[in-house]
């Protein structure tokens, strides 16, 4: 069983929240007072999930600069009320950062879906590139 502390609960739900706020703001023609507010949710729920030190060094490793620096510029932009242009930078950021763990991701959810389709289009979208 994961034991996970208040402050983590806490974050969690801050995260789920941000995530609202954005997925609403995107639906409401990109409000950018909402996208901000996501994006803030977010990011504080991201530190309050994994801590600080580990945010900073996920962030600030040398492979992911990139996408960090896209990432982090699309929340400066939509917080200048720029909503959607911050958001194409946020989410080219978003896939950089994340590229690894998609295809492990799709590995896993390949592997436990017994429906064959599903199944299939998991496996195509594991691609090659894995964690291990």
């Amino acid at each position: 069983m994961i034991s996970i502390t208040e402050w983590q609960k806490i974050g969690v739900g801050t995260t789920g929240f941000g995530i609202f706020f954005i997925l609403f703001g995107m639906l409401l023609y990109f409000d950018s007072v909402l996208l901000a507010f996501g994006n803030l949710l977010f990011l504080t729920g991201l530190s309050l999930i994994i801590g600080l030190r580990k945010t900073f060094s996920f962030f600030f490793q040398r492979h992911k600069l990139k996408g960090t620096s896209f990432f982090l510029g699309g929340v400066v932009i939509v917080l200048l009320r720029w909503p959607l242009l911050g958001m194409f930078l946020e989410t080219y950021g978003f896939f950089n950062l994340f590229k690894g763990f998609f295809s492990v991701a799709f590995d896993f959810l390949g592997s436990t879906s017994n429906v064959p389709f599903p199944s299939t289009l998991f496996r195509r979208l594991q691609g090659t590139s894995s964690m291990v």
